[in-house]
């Protein structure tokens, strides 16, 4: 589905920081946009930044499922800072997974705004969801029935023909060979 991904910019209120930048919006069905203005108001500006696809995954289900049941579900948009003078930040992707953007919030070069889903949205999510989910049977492992304190593998070193001390290093057995 398309999504329309709505930015808004307010000024910094640091000295280092002249703008302040987030994710407000989401606008499903959205057209094709390219920061393109939808309201300015005292120095606050909103701003439709990119429509990006939300592709849904069957074998996500569970991370969607998850995110549905918080006390807001949210989509969350991936930004990374832009080289380009002309706008300040890439829209990257726009996911339902909490799981994938977490993935993407822990290599800490993007950055992941929580954007609360309309209904529609939550609705269309969740009948994916419950269509895709199979839970997975729980599986108890076996140990395999190996003794293995039976062996002494690995003790001493074969290079020393002596039986008296197996813990010996060769140096110190060659060295007393040699006295």
């Amino acid at each position: 589905m398309p999504m329309g991904i709505v930015l808004r910019r307010m000024p910094g209120v640091t000295r280092w920081a002249k703008w302040s930048w987030k994710a407000i919006a989401v606008l499903p069905g959205a057209g094709d946009a390219s920061w393109q203005m939808l309201q300015s108001d005292a120095g606050v500006s909103d701003y439709h930044a990119a429509t990006l696809p939300l592709e849904l995954h069957g074998s996500d289900a569970e991370a969607y499922l998850h995110g549905l049941s918080t006390e807001v579900p949210c989509v969350y948009v991936v930004l990374r800072d832009s080289d380009e003078g002309e706008h300040p930040l890439d829209v990257t992707l726009v996911t339902a997974s909490p799981y994938e953007a977490q993935d993407y919030a822990d290599s800490s070069e993007e950055i992941v705004e929580k954007v609360p889903m309309p209904d529609g949205l939550i609705a269309w999510v969740r009948d994916f969801a419950q269509k895709h989910y199979h839970e997975e049977r729980f599986k108890k492992r076996r140990r395999d029935k190996t003794d293995i304190g039976a062996v002494e593998d690995g003790i001493g070193d074969a290079r020393i023909a002596q039986m008296a001390d197996v813990y010996r290093s060769p140096v110190k057995a060659k060295k007393e060979r040699l006295q």
